[in-house]
């Protein structure tokens, strides 16, 4: 069988050798980061306002850091929240080893140089190729049309208050598929599943009760 596939110009198998994009996702998830920029129009006594923020995202366990929001994304935003996004990563027992993204001018050689300092390299991706980044591209919809879509925005304050509700719901509440319906920051889904009456579940609002959460009042 393997000559006659030969014969006729077919790979009789994969080849071995060669990688993919997969492959190196799965190789370095548990320290690989993808970072994109998104925005966002809030409303200002001067009019319309277009915000730029930072999102940050695990790939491994899809925890999600997002910055502060600013209407002057330049080099010196872009590397200061980048330091802040290091402050937070890099005394854990798995810190960042890769930071990946695409080509949008916002990252500097400043931002490349930042993270190199602390000894994490960046990967940038090739053009036109959205797919390659689409976990954090994900994120940034559902925190769009979850949740930043839902209100009239007052300004950088109520932005960033907004954000940081619903980033804290994200990260701590909300399941996710590919992690067994587990949140990013939880541990393992408890062995044996128990009947709760009313008056011992617990319900937590976010981001002005938009969100709800619910779980077994503590003892």
């Amino acid at each position: 069988m393997r000559n006659i596939l030969k014969e006729e110009g077919i790979k009789p198998g994969p080849d071995k050798t060669s990688d993919c994009w997969d492959n190196f996702v799965k190789r370095h998830a548990e320290t690989l980061w993808a970072v994109d920029f998104f925005s966002v129009k809030t409303v200002t006594i001067k009019g319309l306002q277009e915000m730029y923020l930072m999102a940050f995202l695990c790939l491994s366990t899809r925890e999600v850091i997002v910055t502060s929001s600013t209407k002057h994304p330049n080099s010196a935003w872009v590397v200061d929240q980048t330091k802040q996004f290091l402050d937070q990563t890099m005394n854990r027992e798995k810190t960042p080893s890769i930071v990946m993204h695409d080509r949008d001018t916002k990252f500097t050689k400043e931002f490349t140089a930042t993270l190199k300092a602390k000894g994490v390299r960046t990967n940038v991706l090739p053009i036109a190729s959205p797919n390659l980044n689409g976990r954090v591209e994900r994120f940034v919809q559902s925190i769009k049309f979850e949740c930043l879509f839902r209100f009239i925005l007052f300004g950088k304050r109520h932005l960033d208050y907004v954000v940081a509700s619903w980033v804290d719901y994200y990260n701590t509440r909300r399941s996710h598929m590919e992690r067994g319906h587990l949140p990013p920051i939880r541990g393992r889904r408890p062995k044996t599943v128990r009947k709760l009456s009313r008056n011992k579940i617990e319900v937590r609002s976010y981001v002005g009760g938009l969100v709800q959460s619910f779980e077994r009042k503590a003892a």
